[in-house]
């Protein structure tokens, strides 16, 4: 009775019964357990997690772009395609975008949005269409310290990770590392990358329909990529925009306006060396980036890269290459190759660079730098400006007759012409023009090869140059860019620039690292000098090796170069606006048949430089006022000295030639000739069509030559007259 009253008045005072009491307390202390369990899990996950303070400093890799010089792309180099841009210059349909089909709660929760796991949880158990339940947060935790295996300690430690991100960063700065870093197919990492990638813009440009296909993507990029499967894309696409509309980003007006839209995608271009634009250049630049800055930062750094290339002059140059060698094969020439350069003297800028006939990923050798070819006499130009510079005059006379010089073995060489005969004495002027070789033999020995060598390198050449006498016959290999080079300093009145492709590099912050917009000039040799060298190399076009088939229609100099045996042929040439370097042979040094640096190579050189020049107004060539001295001879001919070289009074060829360089001390003033220099002859011989006017003063005794320090010249390696 009494423990009634007892349980009666407990339930009046609203007393559990002692079972429920013993269930709640189970209750607490399971989740007591729980608590202190998952608080363990958490602790002991914790210790081992990365430093997210490595995020602030953290740089994805992103790809270096090389563009033309009218901002077209032409190659995009990397190990990630990737081109980081700031949230500010993502556009808002973009980010919506994304945001509302990866995380629509992304800007409400705190790096997991719990939420989202219960719904997704709950669609897997349904059988409903797959949700992700990661957050934008946890999927930036996993991309940047974490892996994509798939287990309970990895999901823990990125939602651990993801809670930290958002304590310490905004989410601005998070939704910007997510869109930088993120996958989008195609081999495209980050909204800007695809966005070239797949229509051909930045990602400011970005449309409605363009951002939601680009959205629909991240999830599974093999199999949504437009490229892919551009049906699957489009259908994606009108998920997010659906999702756009669900959390209020757009109106389902447009949303179906966009549905409707066409999107244009731009022609997949292949992924790395198949899709450079102009490869003979593009991979030209990337090696000299290699060489400036390495190979990781090229490929990682995301350099942005300005070239001097002129698009419609790299066309015009591989179209005339491949007329080149075309032509060639249908005038059975057997030469299969070709290589053009094109440089700018005034400030060096190489404007086309064609180094075969077609680059493929089988033959990617570019001939127009990486080949070394013997220039033949296309060289002799280097041995002439020496000799010019040196106060020797154009209308000196030299004998082009047999002469022989000592090898070492013993035995004796002799250079020749291709005619097999001599012309007598003649002047330097046409000895240059008709490229006489043993004149230019003679000339070389008596200045000295070391001078020779001197000159060569000062003005562009950057090949070692062998010091003996068939050096003046081009015996030496260069490369196409050398002569362009060597070239371009007579064509910019005596002043070299290095040639570069590149203008202007700045890295991924905008940074100017490179600026060769302004580059180093360098006076060489005089502009006196490079006028009267000009002067003697447009004969080389006007009745030389070079006519007609250089003839191009206005003021314009160059050299024909043909090697022994037709290994190789050459011409080179300039006008005061362009310097164009020619070359045709066989890779495997294979002979061709009768093909002369004037034929073939001087059609290629003009057929490029009409077309490129056109609508550049002609012009002559600079006359430097008080460096160069016109004196008319007695029979009316008139020829170019350096100030201070001229004869003393009257016409030139009634006075002895006052030299601008001391005489020796044995030399009896100027009535005494230096060895293989003969007096005026009395009569022209056979084939000379300009007077001489002057003799050979003496000159300061040259360097020890090959010849005469008992080395031996190379033999066999002589250039053709032509």
């Amino acid at each position: 009775m009494q423990s009634r009253k007892k349980r009666a008045a407990r339930k009046k005072r609203g007393g559990a019964p002692r079972w429920v009491r013993g269930l709640l307390v189970a209750i607490l202390l399971i989740v007591l357990f729980v608590a202190g369990t998952i608080a363990g899990i958490v602790a002991a996950y914790s210790r081992n997690l990365p430093d997210i303070s490595r995020m602030a400093d953290y740089q994805p890799a992103t790809s270096t772009r090389i563009f033309a010089r009218d901002g077209t792309q032409l190659a995009s180099v990397y190990r990630e395609n990737r081109v980081y841009v700031p949230l500010s210059r993502i556009p808002l349909v973009m980010q919506h975008a994304v945001i509302a089909n990866e995380d629509h709660n992304f800007y409400y929760h705190h790096g997991v949005d719990f939420g989202g796991i219960v719904r997704a949880g709950f669609a897997d158990l349904t059988h409903q269409e797959f949700q992700g339940a990661s957050t934008i947060t946890q999927q930036l935790a996993r991309k940047l310290f974490l892996n994509d295996q798939i287990s309970l300690s990895r999901k823990i430690q990125e939602a651990l990770l993801a809670m930290e991100i958002e304590r310490y960063y905004t989410k601005d700065e998070i939704l910007e590392r997510y869109l930088n870093m993120i996958y989008l197919g195609a081999g495209a990492y980050g909204v800007d990358a695809a966005a070239h990638t797949y229509f051909g813009e930045s990602v400011e440009k970005l449309t409605l329909p363009q951002a939601a296909m680009l959205a629909g993507v991240i999830a599974a990029p093999s199999d949504y990529s437009p490229f892919a499967n551009f049906k699957l894309a489009k259908d994606r696409q009108e998920h997010v925009l659906d999702r756009m509309v669900d959390s209020g980003y757009i109106t389902k007006a447009q949303a179906r306006a966009a549905k409707a839209a066409n999107v244009r995608l731009v022609h997949q271009r292949p992924a790395g060396l198949e899709g450079y634009l102009y490869p003979y250049y593009t991979t030209y630049v990337i090696a000299q980036l290699d060489k400036l800055f390495g190979k990781q930062a090229v490929e990682e750094g995301g350099l942005q890269v300005y070239t001097s290339l002129d698009i419609r002059m790299q066309k015009l140059a591989q179209e005339a290459v491949d007329w080149g060698v075309r032509t060639a094969k249908a005038e059975g020439i057997n030469g299969h190759e070709a290589a053009l350069v094109a440089i700018r003297p005034s400030t060096g800028e190489i404007l086309a660079m064609v180094g075969g006939d077609g680059f493929t990923l089988n033959n990617q050798f570019n001939r127009a730098w990486q080949a070394r070819r013997q220039p033949g006499s296309s060289f002799k130009a280097y041995v002439y400006t020496a000799a010019i510079d040196s106060g020797i005059p154009p209308n000196t006379i030299m004998d082009d007759t047999p002469v022989s010089y000592p090898m070492g073995d013993g035995t004796m060489w002799s250079p020749m012409d291709d005619d097999n005969t001599f012309m007598g004495p003649i002047t330097l002027r046409t000895a240059l023009a008709l490229s006489r070789n043993v004149v230019a033999v003679k000339l070389a020995d008596r200045i000295g090869l070391d001078k020779v060598i001197e000159y060569a390198h000062r003005m562009g050449v950057t090949a070692p140059l062998e010091a003996n006498l068939s050096l003046a016959l081009g015996s030496s290999v260069v490369s196409v860019l050398d002569q362009a080079s060597g070239y371009s300093t007579l064509a910019n009145q005596g002043v070299h620039i290095d040639p570069s492709a590149i203008r202007l590099v700045r890295d991924s912050l905008g940074n100017a690292v490179l600026d060769n917009q302004y580059p180093q000039a360098t006076e060489v040799v005089s502009a006196g000098t490079a006028y009267i060298m000009t002067s003697m190399l447009e004969d080389v076009i006007k009745h030389g090796t070079g006519y007609p088939n250089a003839i191009i229609g206005r003021p314009a100099a160059g050299k024909t170069g043909t090697t022994s045996d037709f290994r190789d042929a050459w011409f080179v040439g300039y006008t005061p606006d362009l310097v164009t370097a020619v070359w045709m042979g066989n890779d495997n040094y294979s002979r061709m048949y009768e093909s002369y640096g004037g034929d073939i190579p001087a059609r290629i050189w003009a057929r490029f430089m009409k077309a490129a020049l056109k609508g550049v107004p002609k012009h002559n060539f600079t006359f430097p006022q008080g460096q160069v001295v016109k004196v008319t001879s007695c029979s009316g001919k008139t020829d170019l000295y350096l100030n201070g070289t001229q004869p003393l009074s009257g016409c030139a060829d009634s006075h002895p030639y006052r030299a601008a360089i001391a005489p020796t001390p044995d030399a009896a003033a100027a009535a005494t000739l230096p060895p293989a220099v003969s007096p005026p002859p009395a009569t022209l011989p056979p084939g000379v069509t300009d007077a001489p006017l002057a003799t050979l003063g003496p000159v300061t005794p040259a360097p020890a030559s090959a010849a005469s320090a008992g080395a031996a010249p190379a033999p066999a390696t002589s250039a053709q007259p032509r």
